[in-house]
């Protein structure tokens, strides 16, 4: 029987109250990353990640690498990455071990949320499960959607169909389906930001902080998982900022830059570790890492990596207005100056307008896409400022 000890949730800045969107430096990645991180603030400890989302960028590979890179976690820790929605989101959680990471991502409407496990706090337990088939919605292997279009169809022979089957008691939140319908199935409605994979996670954060207990339902067309929310209290973190519209960029065409895997593979694990590296003779930090040339003319490798700090001040910035090939513009590039160790870094601006940060606004890094080469994901670094948007937190206990 698995216990929450804490939830963290992620939105982009970027969309409406009702929809958010992703900037064009984010994927499903970035976004579990961020929901991941936030859920990891409380300080505990993590052996095991699931990672379940329709709408991930790697599936020839796997996406583990930088997940858990940009999570800061062991290279050597098992991640499953699960394709589904709201019900596999429900049903990762509701068997998860002690020590479990489980993060739910979707991209439209966009937004991520996390629940950490651990040997006590939130108390939960599987409830019901039902799979039944009623494809209304499918995607080939192109990326083609075809939708059947019949939208009585999926409610009638769809969830509720399967809310009858599970026998499950009237549910407190149900995550998974438009906010019109979860109205006529729930007696108290919840409104949630997405209605994807992690939607059954922000559900539980809304539990959590609102001290509810019951039935939990996630549903995804005809299938349904369940689980019930009992005792104990869970930390909650929200990182959602106010929603802003995007703003308007432009993008060559054609001339996109390929990528050199060789370099990726040389510069990824300082990049995406947000790493510097250190001589063991020396109190310096280099960034990024590269080698030395000792006084004899020998060549010295032997450096360690230490984490850098993610906070830091505008030491510099320009805004870029002429078109660069992959990269959309106008954007602004900053110079920051992170806190106590003495490294400058070189990053773009994410989560504000191009040309809006000044020299001494302070900000945090954090993981973002830098560019899409030759059909692989780069990421990286960015410069979030503190004026992006207000983040809001809670730690509300259940009952």
């Amino acid at each position: 029987m698995p216990y929450i000890a804490s939830i963290g949730t992620y939105l982009p800045c970027w969309g409406t109250s009702d929809s958010r969107v992703p900037g064009d430096d984010e994927d499903a990645i970035t976004l579990a990353v961020e929901a991941g991180r936030a859920a990891l603030e409380s300080g505990g400890s993590v052996e095991y990640v699931v990672l379940v989302s329709r709408d991930l960028p790697l599936t020839e590979s796997s996406n583990a690498a930088v997940l858990l890179a940009g999570l800061g976690l062991d290279p050597e820790l098992e991640v499953i990455e699960r394709l589904g929605g709201a019900p596999a989101t429900l049903d990762a959680l509701g068997s998860a071990r002690p020590r479990t990471l489980v993060i739910g991502v979707d991209i439209d409407a966009a937004g991520a949320a996390a629940a950490l496990t651990a040997e006590r706090g939130l108390q939960v337990r599987t409830a019901a499960r039902v799979s039944r088939s009623l494809p209304v919605r499918t995607r080939n292997s192109s990326g083609d959607v075809h939708d059947y279009g019949d939208p009585r169809l999926l409610k009638k022979r769809g969830y509720l169909a399967s809310l009858a089957t599970a026998w499950v008691d009237t549910p407190v939140v149900v995550a998974g389906v438009g906010r019109k319908d979860a109205e006529l199935l729930a007696g108290d409605p919840v409104k949630l930001p997405t209605t994807g994979a992690s939607a059954s996670l922000f559900a539980l954060a809304a539990m959590a902080e609102a001290g509810t207990v019951g039935p939990l339902v996630g549903i995804e067309q005809a299938s349904l998982s369940g689980i019930t929310v009992a005792d104990g209290s869970a930390s909650v973190l929200r990182r959602e900022p106010t929603a802003q519209p995007l703003p308007e960029s432009g993008h060559l065409a054609t001339g996109d830059i390929p990528i050199s895997l060789a370099a990726y593979e040389r510069a990824f694990e300082a990049k995406v570790r947000w790493e510097a590296g250190k001589f063991s003779d020396s109190d310096e930090l280099d960034f990024p890492p590269r080698y030395r040339v000792d006084g004899d003319g020998t060549l010295k490798t032997d450096y360690t990596f230490v984490e850098l700090p993610r906070t830091g001040t505008v030491y510099t910035e320009v805004t870029v207005h002429a078109p660069v090939p992959g990269l959309k513009t106008p954007y602004t590039l900053v110079i920051v100056e992170l806190d106590d160790v003495g490294v400058r870094a070189l990053v773009r601006v994410t989560g504000v307008e191009a040309g809006t940060v000044d020299i001494g606004d302070r900000g945090r890094l954090v993981l973002r896409r830098v560019a899409v080469r030759s059909g692989v994901p780069d990421y990286g670094y960015a410069f979030e400022p503190d004026t992006a948007g207000a983040v809001g937190t809670g730690t509300e206990d259940a009952a």
